[in-house]
């Protein structure tokens, strides 16, 4: 979905009495953001970000200057266009290129949309909701998701729930 923004990282909440935030990063960490000086649709500018040596950041943005201004952006997702991330090679995706669409059998029969992309150290696994709410988890290998496209994605007959 070329024109949906993409979430690079969260603000979780102040760090110190200056303004700066804590941030949850989501894909390659800090070399994500690095591309990035505008979030949130020119809302936000980062002015400088550093580790936390936890898995996380330290940022600070122009448009914040005190410990009030930071702890009002909790929960707040920074955001940046798709079309400002860079290009893939052949068989990579971003997780959110996956996000919603409509999942098929193999005949075609509709079983519901992707709700969430996941890893847990092996493979990328999708999962899937039904129309009842029910959801259930197939792994992204070609065995069994033989096919996926802007369109659909395609789960094989073994595991459909």
């Amino acid at each position: 979905m070329p024109d949906q923004p993409v979430t690079l990282a969260a603000i979780t909440g102040a760090h110190g009495v200056t303004g700066e935030v804590r941030l949850k990063l989501f894909g390659d960490g800090l070399d994500s953001l690095k591309a990035h000086e505008r979030f949130n649709d020119g809302a936000l500018t980062l002015s400088k970000f550093r580790s936390d040596n936890k898995g996380g950041a330290i940022a600070r943005f122009a448009e914040v200057a005190d410990r009030t201004g930071a702890e009002n952006l909790r929960g707040t997702a920074l955001t940046v266009p798709r079309d400002s991330l860079p290009d893939l090679a052949d068989g990579e995706f971003y997780h959110s290129d996956l996000l919603g669409l409509p999942a098929v059998s193999e005949t075609g029969e509709v079983i519901g949309h992707v709700c969430a992309v996941e890893n847990f150290g092996a493979t990328d696994i999708v999962e899937i909701e039904k129309p009842d709410g029910k959801k259930f988890m197939v792994p992204l290998t070609d065995h069994a998701v033989p096919e996926w496209s802007g369109e659909r994605l395609v789960v094989a007959a073994g595991f459909l729930d």
